[in-house]
């Protein structure tokens, strides 16, 4: 089974310019992503794919293959599907693992991956227990809400399941995800939803399409970087 990682890696972001290139303890955040996914042998494979050279030039210098994408992709999994359109790289699994995440864990893969050779679900993700009631109800953390098999019912950036004290229990969604390669195939040409554009969460176009998504319990909660200041938190879990 050939899993291959693509790093989506988009140069433009707007609360951290150039977010991906960003300096983080001497080095681009980008090759802190680089360099671990190089180091989880569960890959067959790792990739950048980006919309800039500055990007690729870094890749390059790091011996990691890099393509050029379209900079009207508008998240990570169109870049993998562009990449998979293109015929330039292959794979039986793709694992998606953004350019802003340095702390995802081999451990976080094998959890992503446990059910990929025999299930009968073919998109994978994570969910880690919500422990503080500020996440809760911050519309920037992802909560998501499964049924007894663990298959995803709902994402929301609101409170789900209604908090009913002392019955209910929250779930952050980790943004990390794995698709097989016909699965990847099926979501190409999906038109967004709804409830889509409602929470501006990707993940909902393939639910509302009758796509389900395995969700895998993580007891880890990578810190993704988005601001200067989770920039700079990242710089002291680095010392």
């Amino acid at each position: 089974m050939k899993v291959t990682c693509v790093i989506p890696a988009r140069l433009s972001s707007t609360r951290l310019p150039k977010k991906v290139l960003a300096p983080l303890n001497g080095k681009p955040l980008l090759q802190w992503v680089i360099e671990a996914a190089k180091e989880i042998p569960l890959f067959s494979e790792v990739v950048v794919a980006t919309d800039h050279s500055d990007v690729e030039s870094l890749a390059k210098e790091l011996d990691t293959p890099c393509f050029l994408t379209s900079p009207e992709c508008i998240s990570g999994t169109e870049r993998l599907i562009e990449l998979k359109q293109s015929g330039k790289v292959t794979a039986d699994i793709w694992v998606n693992w953004q350019g802003d995440e340095p702390f995802i864990t081999q451990e976080m893969i094998g959890q992503l991956l446990q059910t990929a050779p025999d299930d009968f679900i073919s998109i994978w993700t994570l969910r880690k227990k919500i422990t503080d009631t500020r996440s809760i109800h911050s519309p920037d953390v992802v909560k998501v809400v499964c049924d007894e098999e663990g298959r995803a019912l709902y994402f929301s950036r609101s409170p789900i399941p209604y908090p009913q004290e002392g019955h209910s229990h929250f779930y952050k969604h980790i943004g990390l995800y794995a698709f097989s390669d016909e699965a990847l195939y099926q979501i190409t040409d999906l038109p967004p939803t709804a409830l889509e554009l409602s929470e501006k969460l990707e993940q909902l176009r393939f639910l509302g399409h009758g796509l389900p998504i395995r969700v895998h319990e993580t007891f880890t909660d990578p810190l993704g970087i988005n601001t200067p200041e989770e920039l700079s938190m990242a710089a002291a879990l680095l010392s």
